[in-house]
């Protein structure tokens, strides 16, 4: 993943925000987002603010994916990459400007060219149970039919010993809600995110506590991605790669060169980007839990999940030990990493969790992976 770092300068922050500012002013934006009401509902906030603090237009340019275009699982079509790769091809092609995505849809690899301007205060990670009925998780009873599209939550909800019956399930969040609605499953588990950005959270039941069902990585937020990076030049057109075709590589560098369309690179953008829209603490959450991801190898079909969260300081110590790092000294500075690895049919399911410094959230994501490899993760997930 490429991430969006602060220039070296020797510019006050905030006079080079509001440098940027002044420069975006007045300028149009062309915003690339799903078709998905869902998906529409985010960019349209993502949009809104940027109008508000840089005093720009901002166009929606709706993009249909591969993901969008088949109703087979996503196994099947791809990985959750076919979500992003039309948007990542409309950046190249100079169709639109920026990109707003479900982070939890990236691949955690990046092609050369692209960058991850910021990640906006994250919504609510955890996921909720939405049961017509009023029945809790613990009340549906065996035989119940919970529904989900998710291996990870159909793992975890296995896992629990309930006898539920745990049936797939695709489609938009209205499409699901429809079905337990309309008596074709007794409940459904959803992303409290979706729904919180939909106004439909008077359709929860029951919020489900991370000790119950870890969410995926990056669950919550959103990814806002613009060309970028050391391998673009600051002027003329893009020469990045990325990866040809829909499929299991797609967000792998290499591949294809970008068609050049002659157009500029505005070398700003990235960081006019990160000045208004990213959240240092969710950007650095987010960042352990896909250092995590990628270290461990997982793809879509695996029963993943990971969260990280801010850490209270450990307590001083009293004798004459160690000081702590100075990026330790507050609850800010810490990071506490969880992870669930599972076996499809939830007969096993490995837990591991970590606390350490945030200043190096990566390295805390790759050593609670190689803590669960160690474990036997991977024979769980099928992989070797």
């Amino acid at each position: 993943m490429t991430w969006m770092d602060p220039r070296m300068t020797d510019t006050d922050p905030a006079e080079r925000g509001a440098v940027l500012r002044a420069r975006y002013a007045g300028r149009r934006l062309r915003l690339g987002t799903r078709r998905s009401a869902l998906a529409m509902a985010q960019s349209g906030m993502i949009a809104a603010r940027l109008r508000q603090e840089v005093g720009c237009d901002v166009d929606l340019i709706p993009i249909v994916t591969e993901g969008d275009r088949s109703s087979a699982h996503i196994s099947q079509i791809g990985g959750t990459g076919v979500f992003v790769s039309a948007l990542r091809h409309a950046l190249a092609a100079d169709e639109i400007d920026l990109a707003v995505h479900s982070l939890k849809d990236l691949p955690t690899a990046t092609p050369a060219g692209l960058v991850l301007a910021a990640v906006p205060t994250r919504e609510d990670s955890r996921d909720v149970l939405v049961s017509p009925s009023g029945r809790r998780l613990g009340e549906l009873g065996p035989g119940a039919r919970v529904a989900t599209g998710s291996p990870r939550r159909a793992a975890q909800l296995r896992a629990l010993g309930l006898g539920l019956d745990v049936v797939a399930i695709r489609g938009n969040v209205d499409t699901r809600l429809k079905k337990a609605i309309d008596g074709e499953v007794d409940a459904v588990v959803l992303a409290y995110a979706g729904l919180a950005r939909l106004d439909r959270l008077d359709a929860v039941t029951e919020i489900l506590e991370p000790e119950i069902m870890l969410p995926s990585p990056g669950q919550g937020a959103l990814a806002v991605e613009c060309l970028g990076g050391p391998d673009l030049p600051v002027a003329g057109p893009a020469r990045a790669l990325i990866g040809a075709a829909e499929g299991p590589d797609v967000g792998r560098a290499g591949g294809q060169t970008w068609p050049d369309h002659g157009h500029s690179f505005d070398s700003d953008l990235a960081e006019l980007l990160r000045f208004v829209l990213d959240d240092a603490s969710s950007s650095v959450a987010v960042r352990a839990e896909r250092a995590f991801l990628a270290r461990i190898e997982a793809g879509c079909t695996a029963p993943v999940g990971a969260l990280a969260v801010p850490a209270p300081a450990p307590a001083p110590s009293t004798d004459a030990g160690p000081v702590a790092p100075a990026g330790d000294a507050s609850p800010a500075g810490r990071l506490r990493l969880r992870a669930v690895v599972a076996a499809p049919d939830g007969s096993t399911v490995l837990r591991r969790d970590v606390t350490g410094s945030a200043v190096d959230p990566e390295a805390l994501g790759r050593r609670l992976a190689d803590d669960l490899l160690s474990a036997g993760a991977h024979s769980l997930m099928g992989t070797r």
